[in-house]
């Protein structure tokens, strides 16, 4: 079979920002992120049907036999088994979202010319932003499961670090822990591969520190957050995922919040987590057009690919920051911030493509990876789509 993780279209605009920039299956909520979950529970590599413009770096692979999954769903070993079992032309679907299908067409199947047959169990769907950190905590017990299985950890040596629960603490090869605190009685404690939790750090499961990704000193981390690879924390962390190659280093509060790729959270910056008469948090939402009721009291900051903002940043809750924006200055920014936005609450300017480039190109070479032409137009495709809701441009 023919794994191909397909984007809804719907589930993939709910999904900006961070759909902008991959396909909805390349969002890590738990550990791993979809793609990996499925891939590692069918034992498959997956290919991608989703934007034309992510086609070049997400290709889409087809055979006679491909296993069409909707890359919004999180497996689940009885979803697993169901999917195992369907026939050619045969199809799963709960609701009105085709769920899987096995079958040689090239494009998402039909839903009306397959086979189909209800599945009535429970799915966990990434169909929202604030769904990845909703689901965070329970996704990580999910794939701690599934990558610790049957293995053993590496050893924990440091006299001087307390761990409690220690059958749900599992260290990879390399991972490092100093003078540390590890509570693991309410949920896991991954640490992945030359992982570093530093001296005086306060970390509560469920929680997953990816490969290279560092806990830096001092830092308060409560439980359901996930701190993916080559990433950085600090300060107090609660609740929130971190993408990949982002930087949250320095002392400040960030709740109930998803940082994506290539991102750097100023020292002291503070994201509003609780509105001040508990009412529900609305956050703006790319397919309305507008602002859309999470039904939750609590949300932070979604914060797309590549932005950045400068020390003592203030973040409202339901804060929404599209993709390479740069935020600095006094006082409160608005709680939109379109893609390729410059400035704060004094007020906005361009973010300039060729200048974005730059800072890119210098923020991945320190990682020893180079901002290449086929990402060069995805941000430039971003850019300009994101034209619309620079408002400021149409009246200069």
């Amino acid at each position: 079979m023919n794994l191909i993780l397909f984007d809804h279209p719907e589930i993939r605009q709910n999904l900006l920002p961070f759909t902008f920039t991959r396909p909805v299956a390349g969002i890590r909520v738990g550990i791993l992120t979809l793609a990996e979950k499925w891939e590692k529970h069918l034992t498959l590599k997956a290919s991608f049907s989703t934007e034309n413009y992510l086609s070049e770096k997400f290709s889409l692979t087809t055979t006679s036999d491909n296993l069409w999954i909707n890359g919004a769903v999180c497996p689940t070993p009885e979803l697993v088994q169901a999917i195992l079992k369907l026939k050619t032309d045969e199809a799963l679907q709960q609701g009105e979202y085709l769920i899987a299908a096995r079958c040689a067409d090239t494009n998402i199947p039909d839903l009306k010319a397959k086979k189909s047959q209800p599945f009535s169990a429970v799915l966990t769907l990434i169909d929202q932003v604030w769904k990845i950190y909703q689901h965070n905590g329970a996704q990580i017990r999910e794939d701690f499961s599934l990558l610790t299985t049957g293995r053993k950890s590496a050893p924990l040596t440091d006299e001087h670090t307390r761990v409690y629960n220690p059958s749900q603490i599992f260290l990879e090869e390399g991972a490092k822990v100093k003078a540390a605190v590890l509570n693991a009685e309410n949920g896991p404690i991954y640490l992945g591969k030359n992982s570093l939790v530093q001296e005086g750090a306060l970390i509560r499961g469920p929680f997953a520190l990816c490969e290279e990704s560092h806990v830096n000193m001092g830092a308060k981390v409560r439980g359901d957050t996930t701190v993916g690879p080559y990433s950085k924390i600090g300060g107090e962390v609660s609740n929130s995922v971190l993408f990949g190659y982002s930087s949250k280093a320095h002392d400040g509060f960030l709740g109930n919040s998803v940082l994506g790729e290539w991102c750097n959270i100023g020292a002291d910056t503070n994201t509003s987590n609780l509105k001040n008469n508990y009412e529900n948090i609305k956050l703006w939402n790319y397919a309305k057009g507008g602002f859309k009721d999470t039904g939750l009291m609590f949300c932070g900051l979604m914060f797309g690919d590549h932005s950045k903002c400068g020390i003592n940043t203030m973040f409202n809750s339901g804060t929404v920051v599209g993709v390479s924006a740069s935020i600095f200055g006094d006082g409160y920014p608005r709680n939109f911030i379109p893609s390729f936005a410059w400035g704060g609450a004094a007020g906005f300017t361009t973010y300039q493509l060729n200048k974005a480039f730059e800072t890119a190109a210098k923020a991945m070479e320190r990682r020893n990876i180079a901002l290449n032409e086929v990402d060069k137009a995805i941000l430039k495709k971003i850019f300009e789509d994101s034209a619309q809701h620079r408002a400021w441009e149409k009246k200069s």
